[in-house]
């Protein structure tokens, strides 16, 4: 049995609430779950303190089970140090600037480094 350590919904329309769980992967998401680890208000303000609730306990002892947070929890538990930053993936090819976009790139940095060599060597000349 995989366990993840997942958020489980909960909440009315328009105002998300969520259950930090670990849970059985085959579970529904807001279905059955073995055990409550915390709470997670995303309404809330990045500061204040009731926004990520979590018994550190708890979930230092599910990762060295082998339960595996997911993407989201990781970023938030590596704020708190339980665990490490999720690695950030590649953005796909296909949402990359097109060839006209990265040659308006490529010559607007070309301008700015000749702007910044024409500056240079007027500070220099001017010693």
């Amino acid at each position: 049995m995989a366990v993840r350590i997942r958020l489980s919904r909960g909440g009315s329309k328009k105002r998300p609430f969520y259950r930090i769980v670990a849970a059985d992967q085959r579970a529904p998401r807001d279905g059955r779950f073995i055990e409550k680890l915390g709470t997670f208000n995303p309404l809330l303000p990045k500061d204040h303190a009731e926004r990520l609730i979590v018994d550190a306990e708890k979930v230092k002892s599910w990762i060295s089970k082998g339960a595996q947070p997911t993407e989201r929890l990781q970023k938030l538990f590596s704020t708190l140090g339980l665990c490490a930053a999720p690695k950030i993936h590649e953005q796909p090819k296909k949402s990359a600037p097109k060839a006209k976009a990265q040659e308006r790139m490529k010559e607007k940095a070309e301008k700015a480094a000749a702007a910044a060599a024409a500056a240079d060597s007027e500070e220099t000349s001017a010693e």
